[in-house]
């Protein structure tokens, strides 16, 4: 007889190497047994994206180590953090890399640019203070951005806000 789902601790535990092996991180598991059905949602981010064929790669490989387990029945859903989600760490500026935000200071100053570089603490910020300026590169410390969140963009940047963001491919503005 199946038991009840597993803790949020145990689906890591069981999921996390095989994530690693694809190249990602568990950020986070929602287990809402109280959802009808019952859910488990795996969080999961990288340094390359998460695209439609690996999320079904690793739904796949999750679904197969967790029907190992005697559990009830459930829903499965594998997804990347979403866009609204703030920037914390390092690591998360670095993944955002070439992606537009809006960043609060901690002095209450609003910004919005693409994120550069993030290395050592700092984050290299292209900003254009207005239009009749050009594309320019600040250098905040991590400490001092109180929040950041990426925007969604339908559009190409503009080529030399890509250049300085370091995203210069030859693909800008195409």
């Amino acid at each position: 007889m199946a038991t009840g789902l597993p803790s949020q601790k145990q689906v890591i535990e069981l999921l996390d190497n095989e994530f690693a092996r694809a190249g990602y991180e568990i950020e986070d598991v929602v287990v809402r047994d109280d959802a009808r059905p019952p859910k488990i949602t795996v969080i999961a981010d990288g340094d390359k994206p998460l695209d439609l064929d690996t999320i079904a790669t690793l739904s796949h490989s999750a679904s197969k180590l967790l029907d190992d387990l005697d559990t009830a029945a459930y829903v499965l859903e594998v997804s990347s953090p979403g866009v609204d989600r703030p920037l914390t760490s390092e690591k998360q500026f670095r993944r955002a890399r070439g992606r537009k935000a809006e960043v609060t200071l901690s002095d209450g100053t609003q910004l919005t640019g693409r994120i550069g570089e993030t290395a050592n603490g700092q984050l290299r910020l292209v900003v254009r203070p207005s239009a009749r300026q050009d594309w320019a590169v600040r250098e905040l410390p991590l400490g001092d951005i109180a929040k950041a969140v990426v925007q969604v963009e339908f559009s190409s940047p503009h080529p030399r806000e890509a250049e300085l963001a370091g995203e210069d491919d030859g693909k800008a503005g195409a």
